[in-house]
């Protein structure tokens, strides 16, 4: 039977408006993959073994078969509240209802070793009553592939095995719950009263893996604790003591959430498929690792002290260099999974409806083979970041390294796809020129600092002819402002970087006049669009919201500009997008609803340098 053709009776399709906005999650994880639980308590969105896994819970992109692994209380009065416990990734959801008070708390252990890779990932979901009498449903509906299989279920009492073609999943519940069948899924009611616990603990594993050891309250408090030791004892190397700590905090926590501990790589978003446009076609795969968010979160994570995972994505980035063998032919590729592997091929889901009906659904990212020159810049910025080179990359790492810029050297004066990856035709990008010049510049200063060997007139000479180029064709005397490509007189936010990697001083007579420009035609309420599509067509139907990741680097802008009164009260405000926990989506909508893949590690590394900048210059 095919999944569109298997349907159960709690698959009924639900009026648009219960299904979870984009926003209304959290997010737990082990390092290799991750779930989003609604504030509701259910489980919408788990791949595994890893973030670019196909999915196994997918109702977040089709509420009807997408599956899910719910715990709710349906008691009329029932108010939902949802939290982090403080400084770690355990999801506390509570039920306030009329007759007391339960709360299930969601965490995933880690692996004995985080760095080495493994099918066997474990949600545990703990529930308890605080106060009165609670009752709680509880569903399990696997549908494993993004949901192109179905399953067979063997129910043995407390245990339930749900056996797919690419995946198993075993789940065990403890205390006062009791599993029956419906049809190939599981459903039970528990009710709790004041004092009371139970659990339910899902592992997912490779096909024919046996069952994992049996959990007991010894073994799931011992897992508890484990997991909140874990991050409280990591989020402790945080040094910044500055303004908006819990906020830095949130978001580094996001960051190493959506890192992939083997390899080092983080992934753009938890999530694929989430329009940027309600019924848009702007759906794509964030779950890989794009070279430039990756980089550019080395600075963020290094400011924070944490300069292990630091560390970890530049020896990542230094494989990408040794390996070669892109699909796009050049050095390094705009993005890999996260294994490092290049080969992203792009299908459409056509059997899921997309969010809201927000088709088509795409797995896979055919942007993967674009030619974005920039990337050279982020990666020799993610280096110049490094405590010691020797030790990190060794002679031959630099000799690698030192290759790829003398490549840069005679490729950088190339129209291509930009930033934004749009799909409209290739340009003379201000943005990606602004980064090759930073590729030659920090690659001279590097070569200087660590005394290596480097053809320094050659990259001195690039360097110097990106910076006139840029300052004669990329600026434009009718707008008084820098523009997104040669030619053209459209702004673009990406040029919000100029000042940060130092291009130009943030108070040039120029660069004040493009902060204007952007202040009159991007800047809406303190949020920032990334361009103007209907300026600079991109080749894709619709619009978009504001960018958060924009929103986030204008403050720091406004901030380096002297603005600091702008600048604080856009940070405040664009705060007040946070979701309940404190997590940010890629977009901001009309209407202030938060839209595409969520959470965006993009936006959430803004948010940390933009609270570093502000916080220095009010101190200044």
């Amino acid at each position: 039977m095919s999944p569109r053709a298997h349907q159960d009776a709690a698959d009924a399709p639900l009026p648009a408006d219960r299904r979870s906005p984009i926003a209304d999650h959290g997010l737990v994880g082990d390092l290799q993959t991750c779930a989003l639980v609604s504030a509701e308590g259910v489980v919408d969105w788990f791949c595994s073994p890893r973030f670019d896994s196909p999915s196994v819970f997918g109702r977040l992109l089709d509420h009807e078969r997408g599956g899910h692994f719910s715990i709710t209380v349906e008691a009329p009065g029932t108010t939902v509240r949802q939290l982090y416990l403080g400084d770690s990734a355990v999801l506390l959801t509570r039920f306030l209802t009329p007759d007391g008070v339960g709360e299930v708390a969601d965490f995933m252990p880690l692996p004995a070793d985080p760095t080495v890779p493994t099918d066997r990932h474990t949600l545990v979901r703990v529930l308890r009553v605080v106060r009165g009498t609670v009752r709680f449903t509880v569903e399990c509906r696997p549908r494993f592939d993004y949901s192109r299989e179905t399953h067979e279920l063997d129910l043995d009492g407390a245990t339930a095995r749900f056996t797919g073609a690419t995946a198993v999943a075993h789940l065990q519940v403890l205390g006062a719950v009791a599993l029956e069948r419906d049809g190939r899924d599981v459903r039970a009611e528990a009710e709790l009263t004041a004092g009371r616990r139970a659990a339910a603990v899902l592992t997912l594993d490779a096909p024919g893996a046996g069952p994992p050891e049996p959990a007991d309250e010894a073994s799931l408090r011992a897992a508890f604790d484990s997991v909140r030791f874990f991050w409280h004892d990591w989020i402790s190397r945080c040094r910044y003591r500055g303004r908006w700590q819990e906020q830095v905090k949130r978001s580094a926590i996001t960051l190493k959430l959506l890192t992939y501990a083997p390899s080092g790589a983080p992934v753009a978003a938890a999530t694929m498929g989430l329009p940027e446009q309600v019924g848009g076609e702007r759906n794509w795969d964030y779950r890989y690792t794009w070279i430039r968010d990756a980089s550019l979160s080395v600075r963020a994570m290094v400011d924070l002290g944490f300069t292990e995972e630091a560390d970890a994505f530049r020896r990542w980035l230094g494989a990408r260099l040794q390996a070669g063998g892109t699909v796009s032919g050049e050095p390094l590729q705009i993005m890999y999974r996260v294994d490092g592997d290049p080969l992203l091929r792009e299908e459409v889901l056509d059997h899921l409806e997309g969010w809201r009906g927000s088709a088509p659904v795409r797995a896979g990212n055919g942007a993967a083979d674009q030619l974005q020159l920039d990337i050279y810049g982020e990666a020799v910025y993610a280096y110049a970041q490094a405590r010691d080179l020797a030790q990190l990359a060794g002679y031959d790492g630099w000799q690698r390294f030192a290759a790829t810029v003398d490549w840069l050297c005679e490729h950088w004066d190339r129209p291509d796809e930009g930033i934004w990856e749009t799909r409209g035709g290739r340009q003379d990008f201000t943005y990606s020129r602004l980064m090759c010049w930073v590729a030659f510049d920090r690659a001279v200063r590097m070569a200087h600092e660590f005394g290596r060997p480097a053809d320094l007139p050659r990259w001195t000479a690039a360097r110097e002819a990106v910076l006139h180029q840029v300052m004669e064709r990329g600026w434009s005397t009718e707008r008084q402002a820098f523009v997104q490509h040669y030619g053209s007189e459209v702004l673009d936010a990406s040029l919000l970087m100029m000042p940060i990697t130092r291009f130009i001083a943030p108070r040039d007579p120029r660069w004040l006049s493009t902060l204007d420009a952007m202040d009159r035609e991007l800047v809406s309420d303190s949020l920032v669009y990334r361009y103007d599509p209907a300026a600079s067509p991109d080749g894709l139907r619709g619009s978009e919201g504001t960018f958060s990741l924009c929103s986030f680097l204008y403050v720091d802008a406004l901030a380096r500009a002297g603005r600091l009164e702008k600048a604080r009260y856009a940070f405040d405000k664009m705060l007040t997008y946070a979701n309940h926990v404190g997590l940010f989506a890629e977009e901001i909508g009309p209407t202030g609803e938060q839209l595409g893949n969520f959470p965006q590690a993009f936006t959430h590394l803004a948010l940390i340098t933009a609270a570093l900048s502000l916080d220095e210059a009010l101190d200044g």
